[in-house]
C-alpha cells in the first residue's frame, strides 16, 4: 500500500512539475484573473535611521489589484488611526513621519498582507530597530563620552617583552570597523610582529625601541551613521634594562613595570586563543574567521592545516600576516578540526579549533513555484529546505494554517508537498510556507490559480530575428494557455514539423538553430494547440553573411617624419551597415588632424615618436564584428646607418612527432629574423604520390609560434617544408621534412556541382566536379551515378564511370525532372550518402504560340502588347520569356513612304503583357509574338496591325532668307521630313535685334500648309531681324527652326545665320548666310535611320542637324579633313541623345566631310548618314560698334557720376550762407546794404541765417512763375535790376528768382550765369552723354 502510494505520488509529482512550469503574464494578459504576488517588500531585519521617515516597502501584483493590510507585533495596525504612518496610493508600502514622534515608538515586527478575491499573500516579518549607532551618535551630539572613563596611564615596557593595547569600543549595531592611527591620522604600521585582532586589541609579540610613542589611538567607523569615534591616545615607552634601572626612582610611583629581569630570547606561546584547542559555531554561507596571535623572541611565524581534510584554496584567504584564516561562503564540507602553529627558531606551539556548521533553512531547488492549472488536471506544489538542525515546515493558505482552512477534496498535504487531483473552478488560492529552525526561517508565498484559457502566442507577430551565419539562432515563441499548449514549429510551405536536425525545441517554445546557415533563411510559423483551440503566429529569420576583414594592416617600419598608410579592408552583409572604428593601443586615436580616417584605410603624416603603437581596425555591424592589429614603429630619420631590415632565414629543424593516422605534429626552429619580427609561418607540403614537385600551401601559424598540429588526409605521401614572413618578406623555404605517409580510407566526401540537363531533346546529362587526388583518400577512385525520374515512383538505376566527369542518359522523354546523386567510391570503400541533386532532361522548341494577342496604343509612340501565356507543358523546356517582333509598314502620309527592318523586345520570364516604345506617329505597324526557351524560339502568333495616331510635326528643313533688300525680306522653307501627321499650316514669328542683342516685340504670322514661301513688307532699314518658323498638325505645333538676317543691301552684312532646329533658340549671331550644304554624290547604301542631315557654321563651329528614328542607343558624328593624305582615321564626336552637334576646334579655310553613324549590337552592321561636305570659313576680324559695348557704357556712367558729385559740392560750397530774410527795416524799400563775402567761404556773414521754409538762393520757382512768401513779402527781385537777380562778375551770386528762364531759347540758356542746380546738372550730362 505505501508502495502504492508513493507511486502515485511521483506520478501527480510529474505531472505537477510540467504544469507549474507556466505564471500568468499580468503585462500582457491583463484580463486574466490572478491571485496576489509579493513584488517588494523590506529585509527581514530593518535598522532604520531615526533622523529620516521610516519606508516599509510591500508591493504586490494581481488581477484584481490587491489591497493591503499590516500587522504589528502580531496584532492589526491600524494605520488609520495613527496620523504619522500614510499608506501609499496603489501599493502597501508605509511611510512614518518621525518629525512629530520619535523612531524608536515604532520599533516592533511589521508583517504585510496582500489580498484580492483569488486569494491571500504575506510578506515575511519585518523587524524594524534603530542601529546603536544612533545613540552613540546622540550622546556625541550631547557630549557624553563613548568610551568608558578610565585613567590611561603611561605604558613603560622592556625591550623584548609582549604587549597588547586595549581598544574595547562601544557595540553597534552592525558592529563598528576598528582601525589604528596616529596623531597625524596616519595608520599605523602592522606587521608579523605587530597587529591587530578581532576584536580590536593591538598585539605586539615583542615590543623594540622604537614602538615608543605618546600616539596610540584605537577609532570606531560606525558605518550606518558614517561617524568616527576615537579613544584617549595611549602613551608607550620601551626602555632596555640599564636604562630602566637609571630611571627607576622616578617612575617607580607612577607606573607599572612589565618585568624587571633581562628579557631573553624564549619559544612562542599564544596570546589568544588560550589553551591548546576551542570551537567555534558558524552558519552556512556566512564568513568563518580564526584567529591566532602568539608572542616570543624572535618573532613567531604563524601556520595553519586543516587536520580533517583540506583547506578550502578557491574560498580562503589569510589576513594579518597569518594571523586571521578567512573562509567566505561557508558550506557543511568546512566542518572540522583545524589547527594553527607558532613557531620560531626556539620551538613551536600549537592550537585546534573545531569548527561546527550549523545552517539556518534554504531552499533546495528555489521556493515553491505558482502554479496554472486547467480545471480538471493536476499538480503539486513542493517546498523543499533543508538546515542544520533539520527544519520544520509549515503550510498556510491565504495567511490561515492550513489546518484551520476550508477543506478541499482535490487538496493533500504531506510534508513538504501539497498535491492537487482533479482541481476545478474556484480553488484558487495562496499558499505559504514557512520553513524554520534554531537559526532562521523562510517563508514563501505561492498561488494556485484555476484558469481555462485557450492558446495565445506573446511573441510579437511578423517579428524579424536577424543571425549571422555560422552562429546560433533562437526564435521565440512565448505562449501562454491552460491546459499548457503544445508547441510545434513549421517552416515555409509547412511541409513538416521543426523536430529534428538541424533545429532544437526547447520547452519555452523557443526553437533553436545550432548552426545557421543561408537555407535557413524564411518563415516560420509557431503554432500553440491545447483543447480549448489553435493559435500560430509568423516569424522571419534572415541569416547574414559574417563580416570580415579581407585586407588586414600589415607590420610598419617607418622614419619620423614619413607618412604610412594601414589598409583594412572588410567584406560584410549587404544589408548591414557598418561601422569601421581605429584604436591606438586599445584606446581612442589620437584628436590630431594628422591622423585622417577613410573607409577602408588610416593614414598618419608627418609621423612621430608618439605615433608608435599598435593600431586596431575594427568592423561592426549590428550583428556581428571582426578586427585586426598592426603595430607601428617609428625610427629616427639620421643620416647614420640605418638598421638593416631583411627578409628572415629560413626555419631549421623541422620535426615529425605525434603521428596519427590523418594528423601530425610539425615543430621547427626559427632562423634569424633580420630586426624586422616573424609575423606568420607558412607550411606548404609535396604530394610525391600524386603531384610530385609541387609544393601546396597547407596552413600558416602566427610568428609566436613553432610547433603547428596538422590535420592530414588518407592516402598522401606528405613532404613538409617552412617558410617565415617579416615585414621585408618569405624567407627561403626550410629544407622539407621526411616524408610521411598516410593510410588509404574511403572518400570523405562526394563530386560537388552535379547538374543535370539536356543537349538533345531525348538525353540527358549529368554532370558532376571529380574530387582530386587529394580528395580520392584511396586507389581506384570511380564515380556510382544515379539517377530517377522525379514525379515517377521508380527505383534508381545506377551506373559506375572512371575518369570520367559527366555521363549521358540517352532515350528519355523530353524536358522531365530528374533526381540525381553521384558518390565516390575507392577500393577502400564508399563515400558519405550523397545529396540529391535535381535536373532536367533535353528541351525541344515549344509547340505552341501565344493565343489572344491584343494591342492597345496608349499614344503616338507607345503601344501596349498583351497575350496569354504559353501553357507549361507545350514550352517544353524552362521558360526563358516571350519576344515580340514588330515593324512599320508604311507611313499614313504620302510623303513619307518608309519600311522598317524587323525589331525585337524580349521580355524575360513568364509575363502576360508588353510595352512597345519608340513608334512613328502616324504609321502602320505589323506585330506578332512568340514565347522561347533554352532551345529556341516557338510557333509565331498571328500577324496583327495597327496604327498610330498623330504626333507633332518635326521642324521644317530649311528655312532660308532670299531678297533681302532695305524693307522686306522672303522667306522660303521646307516641309519637315518627319511630319507625323498632315501639315495643316504654319507659324511665323519674327522680332527685330539690336546692335546690344535685345530683342524686340514679336509679330506672328499663320500661313498656310501649301506654302514654302512669303515675303515681308515694311520693315525697317538696315535692321537684323530674327524669324521661327514651326509646323502644326492636329496634335498641335512641332519644334521651331529659327533664323537671322539683316535689311540692308550689303554683301558684308547681308548674310544667313546658322539654323538651329529647337524651341526656338539660336545657336549664333553671326550675320553670315551660308549656301546649301554640298553633297556627295550618292552611294549604293543600305536603307539609312537617319533624315533631314544638314549643317550651317556658326562661330563656334559647323552645325550638324539631323532626324532619327532607328532603334541603335549608340549614335555619334564622324568627320575627316577631305581629300587627306594618307589613312586618316574617321574623328569621333558623340552626340549624347540629342539631334545637333557642333563640331568645335576644326581649323578655319578646310574643308570636311561627314556622317552619323549608328552602332547596335557587336554582330549587327553600322547604319550610316548621307556624307556631307562642310566647309569652314576663315576667321575674319570683326567690326565692332563701340557705342554698344558695356565697357564703354560702364565707363561713361562713372565718369558722368563723378562730374555730378563735383557739381553738387560746388553748388553747396557756393550757397553756404544762401537765405537773406527781408528784415522790418527793409521794408520801406530802400537799397540794401549788401556786406562784403567771407574770403574763406563765399559766404555773406550777417545775412545767413537757418530758416529752411525760404527758397534756397538759385532755387527754381513754381510752374506759375511766382515765389511763396511767409510772414513777409519783400524778396530780392523786387531789390534787382530787371528780372534777371544776377550779381557782378565774381560769381558769388549767380542765381535767379524768377519763371521767365524757362521761355529762353537754347542758346541763351548756354550763355546764362544760371546757379548750377542740381536739376541743370542732371540736363547738362543728358545732353553731354
Amino acid at each position: 500500500m505505501m508502495e502504492r502510494r508513493m507511486d502515485t505520488a511521483l506520478l501527480v509529482l510529474l505531472m505537477g512539475h510540467l504544469a507549474a512550469a507556466l505564471e500568468v503574464p499580468l503585462d500582457l494578459l491583463e484580463e486574466l484573473p490572478q491571485p496576489p504576488t509579493i513584488t517588494q517588500q523590506s529585509p527581514k531585519d530593518y535598522i532604520i535611521d531615526p533622523r529620516e521617515n521610516i519606508v516599509i516597502h510591500c508591493d504586490a501584483k494581481g488581477k484584481p489589484h490587491p489591497s493591503f493590510s499590516w500587522t504589528r507585533n502580531g496584532t492589526h495596525f491600524d494605520i488609520d488611526e495613527d496620523v504619522n504612518v500614510v499608506m501609499r496610493p496603489h501599493s502597501g508600502t508605509l511611510v512614518v513621519d518621525i518629525s512629530r514622534e520619535k523612531a524608536d515608538h515604532y520599533e516592533g515586527v511589521y508583517q504585510c498582507t496582500a489580498r484580492n478575491k483569488h486569494g491571500t499573500a504575506v510578506s515575511h516579518n519585518i523587524v524594524i530597530r534603530q542601529s546603536i549607532a544612533f545613540s552613540i551618535l546622540r550622546a556625541l551630539l550631547k557630549g557624553s563620552p563613548l568610551w568608558s572613563k578610565e585613567r590611561i596611564k603611561q605604558i613603560v615596557v622592556q625591550e623584548g617583552v609582549s604587549l597588547v593595547l586595549p581598544c574595547r569600543p562601544p557595540a553597534g549595531l552592525p558592529p563598528p570597523i576598528i582601525f589604528w592611527m596616529d596623531n597625524n591620522f596616519q595608520r599605523l604600521p602592522q606587521s608579523s610582529r605587530v597587529s591587530q585582532s578581532l576584536n580590536g586589541d593591538l598585539y605586539f609579540s615583542n615590543v623594540l625601541r622604537e614602538d615608543s610613542r605618546n600616539d596610540y589611538i584605537c577609532y570606531a567607523r560606525f558605518p550606518h551613521t558614517q561617524t568616527i569615534q576615537q579613544k584617549q591616545p595611549i602613551t608607550v615607552k620601551v626602555l632596555n634594562l640599564e636604562a630602566i634601572n637609571d630611571t627607576m626612582a622616578a617612575f617607580y610611583n607612577e607606573t607599572d613595570l612589565f618585568s624587571e629581569d633581562p628579557v631573553d630570547e624564549r619559544k612562542p606561546t599564544f596570546l589568544i586563543p588560550s589553551g591548546s584547542s576551542s570551537s567555534h559555531t558558524v552558519l552556512r554561507g556566512q564568513v568563518l574567521e580564526m584567529e591566532c596571535i602568539a608572542e616570543g623572541l624572535p618573532t613567531p611565524e604563524i601556520s595553519w592545516i586543516k587536520l580533517s581534510g583540506d583547506l578550502p584554496t578557491q574560498r580562503m584567504s589569510y589576513l594579518y600576516y597569518q594571523k586571521n584564516l578567512r573562509i567566505v561562503n561557508v558550506s557543511a564540507s568546512d566542518a572540522g578540526d583545524y589547527r594553527c602553529s607558532a613557531k620560531n627558531m626556539l620551538g613551536s606551539v600549537h592550537h585546534t579549533i573545531h569548527v561546527s556548521v550549523k545552517a539556518s533553512p534554504y531552499w533546495i531547488g528555489g521556493a515553491p513555484r505558482n502554479l496554472v492549472l486547467a480545471p480538471g488536471e493536476n499538480g503539486v506544489l513542493t517546498c523543499r529546505a533543508s538546515g542544520t538542525p533539520k527544519p520544520s515546515i509549515t503550510w498556510a493558505m491565504n495567511g490561515i494554517p492550513i489546518a484551520n482552512s476550508p477543506k478541499d477534496l482535490s487538496r493533500k498535504v504531506e510534508e513538504d508537498t501539497i498535491i492537487f487531483t482533479d482541481i476545478q473552478m474556484g480553488s484558487s488560492a495562496v499558499y505559504q510556507c514557512n520553513v524554520s529552525n534554531d537559526h532562521g526561517y523562510l517563508m514563501a508565498n505561492a498561488f494556485v490559480n484555476v484558469l481555462s484559457e485557450p492558446p495565445r502566442v506573446l511573441t510579437p507577430a511578423n517579428k524579424v530575428y536577424q543571425v549571422i551565419k555560422n552562429h546560433r539562432a533562437r526564435i521565440d515563441c512565448a505562449f501562454f494557455g491552460s491546459p499548457i499548449p503544445k508547441i510545434t514549429w513549421f517552416k515555409d510551405s509547412r511541409s513538416s514539423t521543426l523536430d529534428g536536425d538541424p533545429y532544437i525545441q526547447h520547452d519555452n517554445g523557443t526553437l533553436e538553430i545550432h548552426t545557421a546557415q543561408a537555407r535557413n533563411s524564411g518563415k516560420y510559423t509557431c503554432a500553440a494547440r491545447n483543447m480549448l483551440g489553435i493559435y500560430e503566429n509568423h516569424v522571419y529569420l534572415e541569416v547574414k553573411e559574417p563580416t570580415r576583414i579581407l585586407k588586414q594592416p600589415e607590420y610598419k617600419v617607418v622614419q619620423r617624419g614619413r607618412s604610412v598608410v594601414f589598409e583594412c579592408k572588410v567584406k560584410h552583409d549587404p544589408t548591414l551597415v557598418p561601422t569601421m572604428t581605429w584604436l591606438k593601443d586599445d584606446g581612442e586615436l589620437p584628436d590630431d588632424e594628422r591622423l585622417i580616417v577613410d573607409s577602408d584605410s588610416l593614414t598618419i603624416t608627418d609621423v612621430t615618436e608618439s605615433d608608435g603603437g599598435v593600431y586596431t581596425c575594427i568592423m561592426n555591424t549590428t550583428l556581428d564584428h571582426d578586427s585586426a592589429s598592426a603595430e607601428l614603429t617609428v625610427v629616427e630619420a639620421t643620416p647614420t646607418p640605418a638598421v638593416v631590415y631583411e627578409r628572415p632565414d629560413p626555419p631549421t629543424d623541422l620535426e615529425l612527432t605525434d603521428q596519427k593516422k590523418r594528423s601530425v605534429q610539425l615543430t621547427w626552429t626559427p632562423g634569424d629574423e633580420h630586426n624586422s619580427p616573424i609575423q606568420k609561418f607558412l607550411i606548404q607540403y609535396d604530394d610525391s604520390l600524386h603531384h610530385r614537385g609541387h609544393w601546396h600551401n597547407l596552413t600558416e601559424v602566427p610568428g609566436t609560434r613553432t610547433t603547428a598540429h596538422l590535420k592530414l588526409s588518407p592516402y598522401v605521401h606528405y613532404t613538409f617544408r617552412v617558410l617565415a614572413l617579416n615585414a621585408m618578406g618569405f624567407s627561403r623555404p626550410s629544407f622539407p621534412s621526411r616524408m610521411f605517409k598516410t593510410e588509404a580510407a574511403a572518400p570523405d566526401e562526394n563530386p560537388k556541382d552535379v547538374e543535370g540537363f539536356g543537349t538533345e531533346h531525348d538525353n540527358l546529362v549529368i554532370s558532376w566536379k571529380p574530387l582530386t587526388g587529394l580528395q580520392s583518400n584511396g586507389p581506384g577512385l570511380r564515380y556510382r551515378v544515379m539517377w530517377r525520374q522525379k514525379a515517377v515512383e521508380s527505383d534508381w538505376t545506377t551506373v559506375t564511370v572512371s575518369n570520367n566527369s559527366r555521363f549521358v542518359v540517352s532515350g528519355t522523354p523530353t524536358f522531365v525532372p530528374y533526381e540525381l546523386k553521384v558518390q565516390a567510391v575507392n577500393d577502400h570503400g564508399v563515400g558519405p550518402e550523397p545529396a540529391i541533386a535535381r535536373g532536367y532532361s533535353g528541351e525541344d522548341l515549344p509547340v505552341a504560340a501565344p493565343e489572344n494577342v491584343q494591342v492597345v496604343v496608349l499614344n503616338s509612340t507607345l503601344a501596349e502588347v498583351h497575350w496569354d501565356p504559353v501553357p507549361h507543358k507545350l514550352i517544353r523546356g524552362h521558360l526563358k520569356g516571350y519576344k515580340v517582333y514588330y515593324w512599320k509598314e508604311r507611313s499614313l502620309h504620302k510623303h513619307n513612304p518608309y519600311h522598317m527592318e524587323k525589331l525585337i523586345l524580349m521580355f524575360s520570364g513568364n509575363h502576360s503583357h508588353g510595352m512597345v516604345p519608340g513608334l512613328h506617329p502616324f504609321s502602320v505597324y505589323s506585330f506578332n509574338v512568340r514565347v522561347y526557351n533554352g532551345k529556341g524560339e516557338g510557333p509565331v502568333s498571328p500577324t496583327q496591325q495597327f496604327d498610330t495616331p498623330e504626333g507633332v510635326p518635326g521642324a521644317p528643313t530649311s528655312l532660308i532668307v532670299t531678297n533681302s533688300n532695305l524693307d522686306t525680306l522672303t522667306l522660303e522653307w521646307s516641309p519637315p521630313h518627319d511630319r507625323k501627321g498632315r501639315i495643316t499650316g504654319y507659324t511665323l514669328k519674327y522680332q527685330p535685334v539690336n546692335n546690344s542683342n535685345e530683342l524686340g516685340p514679336v509679330e506672328e504670322l499663320a500661313l498656310l500648309a501649301n506654302e514654302t514661301s512669303v515675303t515681308l513688307p515694311n520693315l525697317k532699314y538696315s535692321t537684323r531681324y530674327k524669324f521661327y518658323l514651326n509646323a502644326k498638325t492636329v496634335r498641335g505645333a512641332g519644334p521651331a527652326i529659327s533664323q537671322e538676317a539683316v535689311t540692308i543691301v550689303d554683301e558684308a552684312l547681308m548674310s544667313l545665320l546658322d539654323v538651329d532646329v529647337g524651341e526656338g533658340s539660336t545657336q549664333s549671331s553671326h550675320p553670315l548666310a551660308q549656301p546649301p550644304p554640298h553633297r556627295l554624290p550618292d552611294e549604293a547604301l543600305p536603307v539609312s535611320p537617319f533624315g533631314n542631315v544638314s549643317s550651317s557654321v556658326g562661330e563656334d563651329g559647323p552645325l550638324i542637324s539631323w532626324e532619327y528614328w532607328g532603334p541603335e542607343k549608340n549614335v555619334y558624328v564622324e568627320y575627316m579633313v577631305e581629300n587627306s593624305e594618307g589613312e586618316q582615321e574617321w574623328q569621333k564626336e558623340p552626340v549624347n541623345g540629342s539631334q545637333n552637334v557642333v563640331l568645335k576646334g576644326l581649323k578655319g579655310g578646310l574643308s570636311y566631310r561627314v556622317r552619323l553613324v549608328a552602332k547596335g549590337h557587336h554582330d549587327q552592321p553600322l547604319h550610316h548618314s548621307e556624307e556631307l561636305l562642310v566647309t569652314v570659313p576663315a576667321v575674319a576680324s570683326r567690326q565692332v560698334d563701340i557705342a554698344t559695348q558695356g565697357w564703354f557704357i560702364g565707363l561713361m556712367c562713372a565718369i558722368a557720376l563723378l562730374i555730378l558729385i563735383l557739381l553738387i559740392i560746388c553748388f553747396i560750397q557756393r550757397n553756404k550762407g544762401g537765405k537773406y530774410p527781408v528784415k522790418e527795416k527793409e521794408d520801406a524799400h530802400t537799397d540794401p546794404e549788401f556786406q562784403p563775402m567771407k574770403e574763406d567761404d563765399c559766404t555773406f556773414g550777417e545775412y545767413s541765417d537757418n530758416e529752411d521754409h525760404k527758397p534756397l538762393k538759385g532755387s527754381r520757382t513754381p510752374s506759375n512763375g511766382t515765389v511763396k512768401r511767409d510772414d513777409s513779402d519783400d524778396s530780392l527781385v523786387d531789390y534787382g535790376e530787371g528780372g534777371d537777380g544776377q550779381f557782378n562778375e565774381d560769381g558769388s551770386f549767380i542765381g535767379q528768382y524768377s519763371g521767365k528762364s524757362g521761355s529762353r531759347d537754347t542758346a541763351e540758356g548756354h550763355e546764362s550765369s544760371e546757379a548750377p542746380s542740381p536739376i541743370n546738372t542732371m540736363n547738362s550730362l543728358n545732353s553731354f552723354v
